[in-house]
């Protein structure tokens, strides 16, 4: 596993022994993020479906102890099979930010995955936080500890779901 981070991006790397489509549908099934979640604070997509082209939304439940239980509104923004899936988040019913003047961020999350052998694939995550206002970038050290942490455990666990699917 190899962790970068910039100004306001941080990049997770990692080598997953299973083929670039097996990830990717797993990436798009909403219904298996929760047990990719490397923070612990998702708990399930409120519609079964599974993502199919940009300008879908992924609406999850989620569970902070800050704000208790929640919703985000996850629009698909990077959408090719096999290769990047990415979304932008935006704080949805129950969130204390959901109405305010400032509820998107700008973040984006995007999984790109590469072919790496015959049946392995190289699977970066990219957390782009460039757009974030700059009092939410500061909240979060610009993604620089808790995301790439978080990111690290769900390549991991992205890892063990390919190989179990």
């Amino acid at each position: 596993m190899t962790s970068t981070t910039g100004e306001a991006v941080v990049v997770v790397s990692g080598h997953i022994n299973a083929p670039a489509q097996d990830i990717f549908r797993i990436l798009a099934d909403p219904g298996l993020h929760p047990d990719l979640d490397g923070c612990g604070i998702l708990r399930g997509g409120i519609f079964d479906f599974v993502v199919s082209d940009v300008a879908d939304v992924l609406v999850m439940r989620m569970y902070y102890e800050t704000f208790g239980s929640y919703e985000m509104n996850n629009h698909v923004v990077a959408y090719e099979p096999v290769r990047p899936i990415g979304w932008e988040p935006r704080p949805g019913r129950g969130h204390p930010d959901a109405t305010g003047p400032r509820a998107a961020w700008g973040n984006r999350w995007v999984f790109n995955l590469l072919p790496d052998g015959p049946t392995g694939s190289m699977a970066t995550e990219i957390v782009d936080g460039s757009p974030m206002p700059v009092d939410k970038r500061a909240a979060v050290d610009s993604g620089r500890v808790w995301w790439q942490t978080r990111m690290a455990s769900a390549l991991e666990c992205l890892a063990e779901w390919s190989v179990v699917r």
